[in-house]
C-alpha cells in the first residue's frame, strides 16, 4: 500500500501527513483533487462526523473504495443515504470500528454460533472514562487561525459561527459537528455486539437518560448517557460515562451462561440452569412429606459415583481488539481481491443508527422507536 496524497483544511495536518508518509506525497485543502486522480484507488475518510456523508458520496461517485471512520453518519437519514449509495456503487466500503476484525471477537462470534450460551436473552455494554483527554478537551494547535485553517469550509452544513479553535479541536462535544459519547464510544460497543451476535439491524426502540454532569465546558452533548435498547426480543443496556473510569466490557447472557468480552480477553462462564440440590421450598413441607421428597429427588438426580459433573470457566486471550492493523489489513485485502467486508455500509448504518436513536431520545427526553417502513424515528 502506498500513500499518495492527503487532504486537510488545516495546514498543520498537511505537514503532519508529510512527516508520516514522506515529503513526496501531494497535499491540498481540497479533497476533490484526490478524488480526481486516477492513480488513487481508495480513500480514508477521517474527518468530523458532519462531513462524512458528503465526502463518502463524492468518493463513491468518483469510483473510489472507502474506509470511513466510525460512526458512519452524522444523522439517521445521512446513514440511510450513504448505505444506499454504497449498494449502488458496487465499491468496497468499510466502516472503522476496528474490533470487528479482531481475533478475539471472531472467537466470541464462533462460541455464540455454537450455542455456548444458548439463546441470547440480554446484553450489557459498559464503558467509562474520567480524564480531560477522554472527555475530548483537546488542546487546539497553537498556530490555528483563519490563515492556517479554512474555517468556513470546515463548518460545512453546520450553522455558521465565528472562528472557534475549541470547536475545531473538540468537535465531538457539539451535536452540530459530532455525535457525542454515543457516536464516539457506544458505536464501538454496538458494532462489537452486532458482529458477535449476528444482530445486524437498527434497534426497535431506545430510551436514554443522562446529562452534562462532569464537563460543564460549553458542550451540548451529554457526558453521562445510560441507554436501553430493544433489538427484537433482546434488551441491551449500554452505560456510558465520562465522569467515572470503569472497565470496557460486553456481557452476553443466555440460559447456558455468560460470555464476557474485554479488550484482550474472552471468558465463557457456563451455567447449567438446573437444580443441583433439592429445592429449599421443601422445608415448608411437614417432615414426612419433606423426607419423601428428598429421597425421591436424590434417587432421580444424584449421579453415579465417578460420573459427577465436571465444569469450569473457559478463557481466551489475544491482542487488543483496538489494534487497527487487522481492520486496515481486511480493508486493503478487500480492495485488492474485491472480497466483501464484514463491517460494510449497511452494518455501519445500523450501528450508527443506534447512536442517533440514543441521542434523539436524550434530547427529546422520551423513548423513540424506529419505523422501518419509512426509515424514520417516532416517539
Amino acid at each position: 500500500v502506498e500513500c499518495l496524497a492527503a487532504s486537510d483544511l488545516y495546514d498543520g495536518r498537511q505537514t503532519l501527513a508529510k512527516e508520516i508518509a514522506g515529503d513526496k506525497i501531494f497535499t491540498t485543502r481540497r479533497y476533490q483533487e484526490l478524488l480526481a486522480r486516477p492513480d488513487i484507488q481508495a480513500v480514508i475518510v477521517a474527518v468530523p462526523d458532519h462531513w462524512h456523508k458528503q465526502i463518502v458520496l463524492d468518493a463513491l461517485s468518483a469510483g473510489k473504495d472507502v474506509y470511513c471512520e466510525k460512526p458512519m453518519s452524522h444523522t439517521l437519514s445521512d446513514g440511510a443515504e450513504m448505505a444506499a449509495a454504497a449498494r449502488r456503487s458496487n465499491r468496497i466500503v468499510q466502516i472503522g470500528s476496528q474490533r470487528t476484525s479482531s481475533a478475539i471477537l471472531a472467537k466470541a462470534r464462533e462460541l455464540v454460533q455454537q450455542g455456548a450460551i444458548g439463546e441470547l436473552l440480554q446484553a450489557e455494554l459498559t464503558l467509562g472514562r474520567n480524564d480531560p483527554t477522554g472527555a475530548w478537551q483537546y488542546p487546539p494547535p497553537p498556530d490555528l487561525s483563519p490563515a492556517t485553517l479554512d474555517w468556513e469550509t470546515w463548518q460545512g452544513t453546520a450553522p455558521k459561527k465565528p472562528f472557534d479553535p475549541l470547536a475545531f479541536a473538540r468537535w465531538r462535544c457539539w451535536k452540530e459537528y459530532g455525535t457525542g459519547v454515543a457516536g464516539d464510544l457506544m458505536v464501538h460497543l454496538i458494532s462489537g455486539f452486532q458482529f458477535v451476535t449476528g444482530i445486524n439491524q437498527v434497534p426497535d426502540r431506545a430510551f436514554a437518560l443522562g446529562g452534562i454532569r462532569r464537563w460543564e465546558d460549553g458542550r451540548n452533548m451529554p457526558d453521562l448517557q445510560p441507554v436501553l435498547f430493544q433489538y427484537g426480543k433482546v434488551p441491551v443496556y449500554v452505560r456510558l460515562t465520562l465522569g467515572t473510569e470503569t472497565p470496557e466490557r460486553t456481557r452476553l447472557m443466555g440460559p447456558k451462561g455468560v460470555l464476557e468480552l474485554t479488550e484482550n480477553e474472552l471468558q465463557l462462564l457456563p451455567q447449567r440452569g438446573i437444580e443441583t440440590y433439592p429445592s429449599y421450598y421443601a422445608y415448608s413441607f411437614p417432615r414426612a412429606l419433606r423426607e419423601a421428597y428428598f429421597a425421591q429427588w436424590h434417587k432421580e438426580h444424584d449421579p453415579k459415583p465417578g460420573q459427577e459433573y465436571v465444569g469450569g470457566t473457559s478463557s481466551y486471550h489475544s491482542i487488543s481488539y483496538d489494534d487497527l492493523r487487522p481492520h486496515l489489513y481486511h480493508f486493503f485485502e478487500a480492495v485488492r481481491t474485491r472480497t466483501p467486508v464484514a463491517q460494510d455500509a449497511t452494518f455501519g448504518h445500523h450501528a450508527a443508527a443506534a447512536c442517533h436513536m440514543a441521542n434523539e431520545s436524550y434530547f427529546r427526553q422520551a423513548a423513540v422507536s424506529y419505523d422501518a417502513a419509512n426509515g424514520k424515528l417516532k416517539v
